[in-house]
């Protein structure tokens, strides 16, 4: 899970929620390239952050991007984030003799504007906590960090502001993380 390096957080406000990572791809100490993508928008109100080895942050990507797809054109409505995320955990679990090294966190807006996030491991087991959601090789910075910062019922603009102090904050004590957070 520490091949590539990642740090990925969500937190939630006041019929908000914030999701943010960092962009560094790495090979262990060797930095690859800055511009990597960790966070995908999947629906207009779910997104989803995928920290782990490279290749299967690609490869989950698309099968996801797939079968939400597949979703819309069969149910004829858009997938909900908690939906996605229990679409996630089915598709981790049918690997779980040969997973994905990932970690996903899902994170969105239901239909009546209640903010969601949720966490994964690499077999799908899901965790909803109530406050936010950590993952990747910063992620023992990162729980330091949100906990000292994160408030209850944070406006746009506070949880803005407390989600990016946190991750670059844990960024700056991980050496597998950052660089273009």
């Amino acid at each position: 899970m520490s091949y590539n390096g990642s740090a990925i957080v969500a937190m939630v406000g006041k019929n908000c929620v914030a999701i943010a990572a960092d962009k560094r791809l790495g090979q262990q100490a060797l930095t690859v390239d800055m511009d990597f993508e960790k966070v995908f928008r999947m629906t207009d109100r779910a997104f989803i952050g995928l920290s782990g080895l490279a290749t299967d942050v690609k490869t989950v990507h698309d099968t996801l991007r797939m079968r939400v797809n597949l979703y819309r054109h069969r149910e004829e409505r858009v997938i909900e984030p908690k939906t996605m995320a229990y679409l996630v955990s089915h598709m981790l679990y049918e690997r779980r003799f040969g997973p994905y090294y990932i970690e996903p966190i899902i994170a969105g807006l239901d239909k009546d504007n209640k903010p969601f996030i949720c966490s994964t491991d690499l077999i799908g087991c899901l965790n909803f906590p109530e406050d936010f959601a950590v993952t990747g090789t910063a992620s023992d910075n990162l729980f330091g960090m949100c906990e000292s910062l994160w408030e209850p019922d944070l406006d746009p603009e506070g949880l803005f502001e407390t989600v990016s102090q946190a991750l670059l904050n844990a960024v700056d004590r991980d050496a597998m993380s950052g660089w273009g957070a």
